[in-house]
């Protein structure tokens, strides 16, 4: 679908290039706010595409299976929890709350935190562009 926009496509792989491969986010962080923003938002084609990157980077399938409802879930640490909490934040709320951030903050450095608020942005966007052009995975 991108390819019917040159410019477009081209930003695109550029900006998710760099949020998938060049950042200093690991892994399974990274993974685990994917799925978490594909099934807040419903993005079947998105969670597909990232499962099996998901359970590669070491998350669990028991993990993912409590995804989006993780809250009271004894399967992440504190650390997973404090992420999870602000990707939900970021994602139905748009406005983060002070005590979420300031819980994530605290785990993070600056440029960490940069990369993981990009990351929840990126993939909020991929999610909703497929959901718009009701792109499904086969």
């Amino acid at each position: 679908m991108l390819l019917h926009s040159p410019p477009v496509a081209s930003g695109w792989l550029e900006y998710l290039s760099a949020i998938r491969r060049k950042t200093s986010m690991e892994d399974a962080i990274r993974e685990l706010v994917i799925m978490q923003i594909a099934a807040l938002n419903d993005s079947s084609y998105e969670a597909a595409q990232h499962r099996k990157l998901a359970l590669d980077a070491g998350l669990s399938e028991a993990q993912l299976s409590v995804l989006p409802e993780w809250q009271g879930s004894d399967r992440f640490d504190r650390r997973e929890q404090a992420v999870l909490a602000y990707a939900d934040a970021m994602t139905r709320q748009v406005q983060v709350p002070d005590a979420v951030f300031a819980n994530v903050a605290a785990l993070f450095d600056t440029r960490a935190l940069v990369e993981l608020t990009a990351t929840i942005a990126a993939y909020n966007m991929v999610s909703r562009f497929l959901e718009a052009l009701e792109i499904r995975f086969p």
